[in-house]
């Protein structure tokens, strides 16, 4: 059969559908395809698709616009439902480890194992100890299903479901190779909600969700200046940092960097005495917001940097022809992410 040459990463988003087409076809991957489309306010809440079939119609026609016939994609899964966890266990091999790792799952996982997708991977293959280091990740059934089943009504095939976090770190290893070492958070900002993804030397140790996106600015903009929606959208979208925006992003920077430090100390305090972080890099609609990354910089007592998901990643001619640069890209690291795995 030989490998597919192309991979679609869908970003189903609360605010956005986001679709990357990449080339795995000469060596290095190409960026060679981004559409994007807006989906009805309220049709996705939290991650949770409230309304299948308008989701589906905005998929549809995002793969007509975009010009984009391939039907296999890969997606992902993320929120409350789905379990990161770095644990030891009893050095073995790969095959034996299959066998036991759901007993070991249920000592990890606060989910009935009845009803989920597990997986695994070994972190330190070739160590000595009596004892090795895995990554496990535990996902409810029916959020994997639900995905499928959505995309399924799209007429789409889900190639790969992966998980966010993981994708989010995909797309960063790749375009930020120099912070693959020491504690490092990533921060995407999304419409409802923001991720977080705390790697050590490169390896996602925890990821957390916290209910703060864009959204939420906007609301407050709207709730307490009396600001239309459009114009909120505008002043969270512009370049310039201002005097009507900056209280709302002090407070909602101060709960962010709050869930980081919370995340962080978990870690500190769970692996050992565990590192510092070192810096945080920030993705996703909202790391555009003006003040944002200099807020939490302050406030973390760490370098903060927005993550660039094409630093790297080769860009086919007249692929942004059609689309402002500096508004879109922000918005796709986790699309990519999933679009770098070929299938």
């Amino acid at each position: 059969m030989g490998r597919r040459k192309r991979t679609v990463g869908l970003d189903i988003g609360s605010g956005l559908i986001k679709l990357v087409v990449i080339d795995h076809s000469k060596g290095e991957p190409e960026l060679v395809k981004v559409a994007i489309t807006p989906v009805l306010a309220d049709a996705i809440v939290e991650g949770e698709v409230m309304d299948p079939g308008i989701v589906a119609d905005a998929i549809r026609g995002l793969f007509v616009t975009g010009g984009v016939k391939q039907k296999q994609v890969v997606a992902a899964v993320g929120g409350r439902d789905v379990i990161v966890k770095k644990i030891q266990m009893d050095r073995m091999k790969e095959t034996d480890a299959r066998e036991v790792i759901r007993w070991e799952a249920e000592q990890h996982v606060p989910f009935d194992m009845e009803n989920v997708e597990l997986d695994f991977q070994i972190l330190d293959p070739d160590g000595e100890g009596l004892q090795m280091s895995v990554l496990l990740v535990a996902a409810k059934r029916e959020l994997v299903e639900n995905k499928v089943t959505l995309l399924t009504d799209a007429g789409l095939v889900a190639e790969v479901v992966d998980v966010d976090a993981f994708a989010l770190h995909n797309a960063f290893e790749l375009n930020h190779p120099d912070a693959m070492r020491g504690m490092v958070g990533l921060l995407n900002i999304g419409h409802e909600v923001t991720n977080i993804n705390i790697l050590e030397d490169g390896i996602p140790v925890l990821t957390r969700d916290l209910a703060i996106g864009t959204r939420r600015f906007r609301e407050d903009l709207q709730r307490e200046r009396g600001m239309t929606a459009e114009d909120a959208e505008k002043l969270l979208q512009s370049f310039e940092r201002s005097s009507a925006l900056d209280p709302y992003v002090e407070s909602r920077g101060e709960e962010m960097a709050v869930g980081i430090e919370r995340a962080a100390a978990f870690l500190q305090t769970s692996s050992r005495g565990g590192a510092a972080m070192a810096k945080v890099y920030t993705s996703g609609g909202g790391s555009r917001i003006p003040g944002l990354p200099e807020v939490l910089a302050e406030r973390l007592g760490v370098p903060v940097e927005r993550a660039n998901p094409i630093q790297n990643l080769k860009v086919r001619e007249g692929v942004f022809e059609t689309l402002a640069v500096d508004e879109v890209v922000p918005l796709l690291m986790l699309p990519v992410g999933l679009a770098l795995r070929a299938a």
